[in-house]
C-alpha cells in the first residue's frame, strides 16, 4: 500500500533511503531527508507490505515532468515485485509516467522491456 511520508516515518524512511550507494554517509543521508521535508518539488512515498519495506522519491522540477530520483527496497523484500507495485501505483495514481536519473534510468528501462515482452511487443527504441 502506498503511503505519502509524514515525519512520524523519517527513521523508517532514512533506514530504508540508506540501502541507496549514494546515501550511505550519514550526512547526505540527512541532507537528502532535509530536502524531502522542505522543498515542496521533491516527494517522498513508502511502500507498506505488513511493515514500511520500500522508499520512493520523487522530484518535480517542473508541472508535467516526475524524476523518479530514489527507489529502495529492504533487502529482505527483494524479488517480490515491489518496487514493480510502488512504481506502477505511484504512476496511475499521480497520472504521470516517472523519467529516470542516473541511478534509477536503468530499472525504469528493465521493467519496461519486461511490460513489452508479457505483453507481446517488441521493446521500443
Amino acid at each position: 500500500m502506498l503511503t505519502k511520508y509524514k515525519p512520524s516515518h523519517k527513521k523508517i524512511a532514512m533506514g530504508l533511503l540508506s540501502y541507496s550507494p549514494e546515501q550511505k554517509d550519514v550526512k547526505t543521508l540527512q541532507e537528502t531527508m532535509q530536502r524531502y521535508e522542505e522543498d515542496d518539488a521533491w516527494r517522498l512515498y513508502l511502500w507498506k507490505e505488513e511493515d514500511m519495506v520500500a522508499v520512493a522519491g520523487l522530484y518535480m522540477p517542473e508541472e508535467g515532468r516526475v524524476e523518479l530520483r530514489h527507489l529502495c527496497v529492504n533487502p529482505s523484500f527483494r524479488d517480490e515485485g515491489i518496487a514493480k507495485k510502488l512504481v506502477e501505483t505511484l504512476e496511475e495514481r499521480l497520472q504521470v509516467k516517472l523519467h529516470g536519473t542516473e541511478e534509477t534510468a536503468p530499472y525504469l528501462a528493465q521493467r519496461q522491456t519486461k511490460d513489452e515482452e508479457q505483453s507481446g511487443k517488441a521493446p521500443s527504441e
